[in-house]
């Protein structure tokens, strides 16, 4: 019996096939209003008591990925102990660094590659040329998995936790959807930054317009502490792009086995 695969996994396969390095590029068929459904559709993942402050200014990963666990297994850890051990975790996971140079915070590879080893992934890191691909994508995976997505804002020096979304129409049902809001978590909240903005309030949501002030393309270039050889590769191949941390659903290929006569 064939399955017809579902709009998240016939997007992902076409991410794939475009951009093996996980950075994404061109239109993935975003639905004007004209012809998307009228019903619309809202879905948060995140329970109230899942935000957590960052502990010091450098811990936002480790303050992301203690949100997004807390949302995954409504453990509710706010505790700071839990939080530097999530940081170191993703630091060390962050690849090499320049020589004489101690890295204090963690990278978008570190945060991803934490996540899968305290088993609460599958995750990966993806960069898509606008903001609109990022939020379908985004809003794609969390419902199809129920968990979170992980947002690199500030052009990749600060770290957001998106729970959830407002669309046109339910993503699970029709590819012709636009969001119209993410539900967000900013670890430094209630502080912002002078350049970016004010941060938004644990579970805010936002319409593109005003997540776009914060969430933009990650900066491209070099500088001093940037990750080497192929975690450098990666980082050069998401410069320019919208980067999340998504989770997804392993697509599951049938072995055949043939036996001879």
């Amino acid at each position: 019996m064939r399955r017809h695969p579902s709009p998240f996994v016939r997007l992902l396969l076409a991410a794939a096939v475009l951009v093996p390095l996980l950075a994404v590029g061109g239109p993935v068929g975003a639905a004007s209003a004209a012809d998307t459904p009228s019903a619309g559709f809202s879905l948060d993942v995140a329970e109230r008591s899942a935000f957590v402050a960052q502990r010091t200014f450098v811990q936002c990963v480790g303050a992301s990925m203690q949100m997004m666990l807390n949302i995954i297994d409504t453990r509710n850890d706010h505790s700071a102990r839990t939080q530097g051990s999530l940081q170191a975790l993703a630091r060390d996971l962050s690849g090499p660094t320049r020589a004489g140079f101690q890295r204090k915070g963690a990278s978008v590879s570190g945060w991803a590659a934490g996540l899968n080893q305290l088993d609460a992934g599958p995750y990966r890191i993806v960069g898509t040329a606008t903001l609109d691909e990022a939020l379908r994508l985004a809003a794609l995976s969390i419902r199809e998995t129920g968990k979170p997505v992980g947002l690199l804002v500030w052009g990749g020096r600060h770290a957001w936790v998106m729970s959830g979304f407002r669309a046109t129409a339910d993503p699970r049902r029709t590819g012709r959807f636009r969001v119209t809001a993410a539900i967000v978590l900013d670890p430094l909240y209630p502080y912002g930054s002078s350049r970016w903005g004010p941060s938004p309030r644990p579970r805010e949501s936002l319409s593109p317009a005003k997540l776009g002030r914060q969430f933009v393309p990650r900066r491209s270039g070099t500088w001093p502490g940037a990750p080497t050889g192929v975690a450098g590769a990666m980082m050069k191949a998401l410069a320019g792009k919208y980067v999340i941390v998504m989770p997804y659903v392993p697509i599951r290929v049938a072995r055949t086995i043939l036996v001879a006569a």
